[in-house]
């Protein structure tokens, strides 16, 4: 091959490389200025946003939150408007990586990748929505329950409204983020990297590793660990369950195939 073919072949090597790098800065500076804008306007409606964040504690028999930082309610309002941001801001930065991811896919491949782009947003919500009107109640009531008289002395809660605010969005995302299990699990098993048969042979130890990530997630009281930890192993079974109706369609699809063929 003679040196202008080969400084030919490195152009023409660069040239998808670049595009690629193009394509990706486009996309990061949409989500950033999705991201930017939600924040902008969390930020206006931050103590809003934070009295719904406060509704279980109210409803737990806590009407008071203190701050003893002179910056902490100030910084909270910040977090507050963050933590929204990102959630409103996620269905507009989900759809910029399927826009960068989805030309390299074959259609195929972007059949099977779509339902799992559009069921993230719903089991995140799903499992936000048990945190905060099925478990964060009962830890509240149960982590509360310890104000009384003991040998005297009057032992009363006085949350300060940081360690209430990094509470609750422990809860939030925590229990969001474990609701991705089967979603994972589905595209390990779809992209060949595990099958159900190993999963079902490794039950017991997601059944620990279920526990391990309900205490790393959950503030650390056996309460909220169960909370967590049960729906995990739930969730698992559910996947396990999707996996075996997946592996169905997939076998009659074959044999339809082997017969036309």
């Amino acid at each position: 091959m003679s040196e202008t073919e080969d400084i030919i072949g490195v152009d023409d090597s660069r040239a998808p490389l670049l595009e690629h790098l193009l394509e990706l800065r486009k996309r990061l500076l949409v989500s950033i200025v999705a991201l930017g804008a939600a924040f902008l306007l969390c930020l206006h409606f931050s103590r809003s946003i934070f009295a719904f964040l406060v509704q279980p504690l109210l409803k737990a028999g806590q009407g008071r939150l203190i701050y003893t930082d002179i910056f902490e309610a100030f910084f909270v309002d910040i977090k507050v408007a963050f933590f929204a941001a990102i959630m409103l801001a996620f269905p507009i930065i989900a759809m910029q990586i399927w826009r960068f991811v989805a030309p390299g896919l074959y259609a195929n491949e972007k059949r099977a990748f779509l339902p799992f782009l559009i069921m993230t947003p719903v089991l995140f919500l799903s499992g936000a929505a048990m945190a905060y009107y099925l478990a964060m109640p009962i830890a509240l009531h149960f982590l509360l329950g310890y104000q009384g008289n003991i040998g005297g002395v009057e032992q009363t809660a006085l949350p300060a409204v940081g360690n209430y605010l990094n509470f609750v969005t422990k809860f939030i995302f925590g229990f969001g983020v474990a609701f991705l299990l089967p979603l994972l699990l589905l595209l390990l098993e779809r992209a060949g990297f595990v099958t159900r048969q190993q999963l079902v042979a490794g039950r017991r130890y997601a059944i620990v590793a279920a526990v391990a990530i309900a205490a790393v997630l959950t503030p650390p009281d056996i309460v909220s660990q169960l909370l967590l930890g049960g729906p995990l192993i739930l969730l698992y079974e559910m996947a396990l369950v999707a996996m075996w109706f997946s592996e169905k369609r997939r076998n009659k699809e074959d044999k339809e195939t082997a017969l036309v063929d």
